[in-house]
């Protein structure tokens, strides 16, 4: 590889190529070969690397690598690796293809220097996506990939008017930072927002992401939605919009992930909840907030698929995921249990590992730039996490009663994933000097000082204390089957009915219309072909015998002339 510079996305393409073409036994390995051959593909080239060309006069760079890009580069890769080794066991073609379609577009978004590119990408990642919500092959699967579908495209039409204007007024299609200060940076900014799940349009994520297979889900938790921090980091940071928003992300989540049963669809949102925390960073927009957005993605792609990860094993095995169903598996999946916790102290932020090292930078960054209701809000966002993610992922899944079911381990190669997650969860948390270097900006900054350890540890022990206590006193929500209603229930309930209710009266007044105007016209037709036969219509007139005669001659002429010439 040494000496070849291929487009990072390239060698992930090829991957789905001889995912395609190749036998069962051996597509598994060879996809490993090839994000390993990417891997130091993108290792290997130049800093700041770029391609730049130009189209029917637009000016563009395809690919343009800079320390924000690689590092999400990088993360990409080894997510990559995680959920391919992680499915090793699956032989559905469909489901590896979309895999390796899918990560080599976000390598391609995250690469494009160019807007157009990123658009190119952006519909890519939709496309390909979906074919994992598919592959469960349900009838719910179906119709939440459809509504997946439906608004990735949205978020994707939006991009490209945003596109389209953004050029006509900066006769540039460059992707640096783009600001709100236009129109066209502000259909930018939705597009991008729809793919971060912003409140009102994030029901894609909660709806679709539990609808996958065991499998799918971890490629999914592990792409969209860092794409577009990546693009918001890219273009729109210091924003402070997003300090507001990023707040309410990482509050509102908590809410519905407590009382809910699917305990994947409680990791779905709080993927929402962890990236409210990115956007704030971004929203910040300082060196510290930047940093620790990024920082808290890449470490959120790990722990949090580490946790999907561990749902999948249980789901894989048991064949159920409610809270209510489950119960009493430490017995049956020992390893797995212990995988989950790592995970769960994780995303907690406990001292030690990953979580406590990147969301400390965003914290201390909200205090810095006097933030100071934001900041309390992000430490209540953050005993919340540790409420529906770091206790009851765990707690109901292996722990709260014995559910009874007795069933195998998870497969080695699920085991081996989550070890490597579990692993990087440990390695950043202990030598988070590793993940700093790598930053888009250079720090000194110390997550364990005095104050964060503190500070973290009470709000755990007190969070964990007030847990114990609503267990108790029988207050905290029982975990029962049942269907809580989200901002999706408009779309999904009235929204068709009133479609329909609106089509029917359409097309009632259509029919009206349809009609009258045909009874009009067959009343002209009756009145005018009744004036032909009036007393002086053309049909009323009389003929004498000889212009009849000469007529019937003329006839006969013609036929003759027909006849024999």
């Amino acid at each position: 590889m040494v000496g070849i510079e291929l487009p990072p996305f390239l060698l992930f393409y090829l991957g789905a190529v001889i995912a395609l073409l190749g036998g069962a036994t051996w597509r598994g390995p060879a996809m490993i070969v090839v994000i390993v051959l990417s891997a130091l593909n993108l290792w290997q080239l130049p800093a700041f690397y770029g391609v730049e060309t130009q189209l029917m006069g637009m000016d563009l760079k395809p690919i343009h690598i800079d320390r924000l890009s690689l590092l999400f580069g990088y993360l990409f890769h080894i997510a990559a690796l995680i959920s391919v080794i992680y499915s090793l066991h699956v032989k559905d073609k469909m489901q590896q293809v979309a895999a390796m379609l899918y990560a080599g577009s976000a390598l391609g978004a995250v690469f494009a220097g160019d807007l157009m590119t990123l658009f190119v990408f952006w519909e890519m990642l939709a496309v390909t996506s979906v074919f994992l919500v598919w592959a469960r092959r349900t009838d719910m699967a179906y119709h939440a990939g459809m509504r997946y579908l439906m608004t990735q495209v949205i978020s994707g039409m939006l991009l490209l008017v945003g596109v389209i204007l953004y050029y006509q007024h900066q006769s540039s299609l460059m992707f640096n930072e783009i600001g709100l200060d236009s129109v066209a940076s502000w259909f930018i900014f939705i597009a991008f927002g729809i793919k971060c799940a912003f409140p009102f349009f994030h029901n894609w994520l909660t709806d679709a992401y539990p609808e996958s297979t065991p499998t799918g889900t971890i490629f999914l938790s592990a792409f969209t939605t860092k794409v577009a921090v990546y693009a918001m980091a890219r273009g729109f940071p210091g924003t402070e919009l997003l300090v507001y928003i990023g707040a309410t992300m990482a509050c509102f989540p908590i809410f519905f992930a407590v009382i809910e049963n699917d305990l994947r669809r409680v990791l779905a949102y709080s993927l929402i909840n962890q990236i409210g925390f990115m956007m704030v960073g971004i929203g910040i927009g300082t060196e510290l907030g930047i940093n620790g957005a990024v920082a808290h993605a890449f470490n959120d792609v790990i722990f949090k698929g580490l946790l999907f990860m561990s749902m999948g094993a249980v789901l894989y095995r048991t064949g159920r995921i409610n809270g209510s169903e489950l119960g009493g598996l430490y017995k049956s999946m020992p390893k797995t249990a212990v995988l989950c916790i790592i995970g769960a102290a994780s995303i907690s932020a406990f001292p030690l590992f990953s979580g406590f090292v990147s969301k400390s930078m965003i914290m201390s960054a909200a205090l810095k730039d006097n933030f100071d209701v934001v900041w309390l809000l992000l430490l209540f966002a953050s005993a919340g996490v540790f409420h529906h993610a770091g206790i009851k992922i765990p707690y109901f899944a292996f722990f709260a009663h014995d559910s009874g079911i007795r069933c195998k381990e998870a497969p080695w190669n699920m085991l081996l994933a989550m070890s490597i997650a579990a692993a990087l969860c440990l390695t950043i948390g202990i030598f988070p000097e590793l993940l700093y270097q790598h930053l888009p900006f250079a720090t000194d900054y110390s997550a364990y000082d005095v104050s964060h350890i503190l500070t973290q540890t009470q709000l755990l022990f007190f969070s964990a204390l007030a847990f114990v206590w609503l267990n108790l006193k029988s207050l905290y929500p029982p975990e029962l089957p049942s269907t809580n209603l989200d901002v999706d229930w408009l779309y999904r309930r009235p929204l068709p009915r009133l479609i329909k209710a609106c089509g029917s009266i359409v097309r009632h007044q259509t029919d009206e219309a349809l009609r009258r105007r045909i009874a009009v016209m067959g009343r002209t037709f009756e009145q005018r072909l009744a004036t032909l036969h009036s007393g002086d219509g053309i049909f009323s007139r009389a003929i004498s015998i000889s212009s009849m005669v000469a007529l019937v001659v003329t006839l006969l002429a013609v036929l003759l002339v027909f006849r024999f010439f």
